[in-house]
C-alpha cells in the first residue's frame, strides 16, 4: 500500500502578472506540501510579467526557505514558464499547478493513491469554470486534434493539475514554449513506457487577475505547433539512449 505521504515533493507554480493571487496560492500549497511530504519545496516562476508577482514571490522565499521563486526574463510563454519550474525542482515527485488559485491545493491527496499503480496521476476538471468558447476549443483541442496528431487520449489534456515521480521527467528534454507543454509532457511519457491515472478534481472561479489561455493569438499558435509537435515526438528517445 502506498505511503500517503511522499518522501519529498516540488510544486511548480508558473505565473504570468498574479500580483493579486501569488501569495495565497503559494501558501496554500506550502500547506498542502507540509501535509502530503516529508520534505518540500514551493518554486514560484514570475515569467516576466509587468506587475509585482515577482516582488511578492521574492519576499515569500525570504520568510520560508521551502519557497524557491525563478524569475523569467524576457517572459518565455506558458511552457516555458513550466519548464523553467521543472528545472529547479529537486525532489523525487514533481507536481505542478497554475498559479492563479483556480485548483484546491488540498485535493493533492486525491493524486497519491493513484501513484501506487501508475508514473503520472493527472486531474481533470469537475465542473470547469470557463466560457462556452474556451471549453469548446479545448474539446476540439484535446479530444479531437491531439489525439490524432500524437496518438494519445487524455481526459481535459490542459488540466494543471498533475503529480508524477521525478523518473518521468528525468526521461525527457520538453521543448514546448506555449501551451502545448502538455502535450507534449504525455506524448513523450507514453512513448517512453510510462503509464497514467486520472481522477476528477474542482476548479474554482478565478478571483483576480485575468487569464491569457483563451486570446485568440494563443490558440491559434497552439494549434500551428501541434503538427510540427507530431514530428519531434517521432524522433523523441529517452535521455541517454
Amino acid at each position: 500500500m502506498l505511503d500517503l505521504r511522499l518522501s519529498s515533493i516540488s510544486i511548480v507554480l508558473p505565473c504570468y502578472n498574479e500580483e493579486a493571487n501569488v501569495e495565497n496560492t503559494t501558501k496554500k500549497a506550502l500547506a498542502a506540501a507540509a501535509k502530503y511530504a516529508v520534505d518540500w519545496q514551493v518554486i514560484v516562476v514570475d515569467d516576466g510579467g509587468k506587475d509585482r508577482t515577482g516582488e511578492i514571490a521574492d519576499r515569500l522565499a525570504a520568510e520560508d526557505p521551502h519557497v524557491t521563486v525563478v524569475h523569467n526574463r524576457p517572459n518565455r510563454g506558458y511552457g516555458g514558464a513550466v519548464r523553467a519550474g521543472f528545472d529547479a525542482a529537486v525532489k523525487e515527485y514533481v507536481f505542478f499547478t497554475d498559479g492563479d488559485g483556480q485548483f484546491d491545493m488540498d485535493e493533492i491527496g486525491l493524486l497519491l493513491p493513484l501513484l501506487k499503480d501508475a508514473d503520472i496521476a493527472a486531474g481533470y476538471r469537475l465542473n470547469r469554470q470557463e466560457g462556452f468558447i474556451r471549453k469548446l476549443n479545448a474539446w476540439a483541442y484535446g479530444q479531437c486534434l491531439v489525439p490524432l496528431a500524437l496518438g494519445i487520449r487524455v481526459k481535459d489534456l490542459d488540466c494543471a493539475f498533475k503529480l508524477f515521480h521525478r523518473r518521468v521527467l528525468d526521461s525527457m528534454t520538453l521543448e514546448s514554449t506555449g501551451a502545448l507543454i502538455n502535450a507534449e509532457f504525455m506524448a513523450k511519457a507514453k512513448k517512453f513506457g510510462f503509464h497514467w491515472k486520472q481522477i476528477g478534481v474542482h476548479h474554482l472561479p478565478r478571483q483576480a487577475g485575468n487569464p491569457t489561455g483563451a486570446k485568440l493569438s494563443v490558440i491559434m499558435r497552439m494549434f500551428k505547433e501541434l503538427f510540427k509537435l507530431r514530428g519531434k515526438i517521432l524522433r523523441a528517445q529517452p535521455r541517454g539512449k
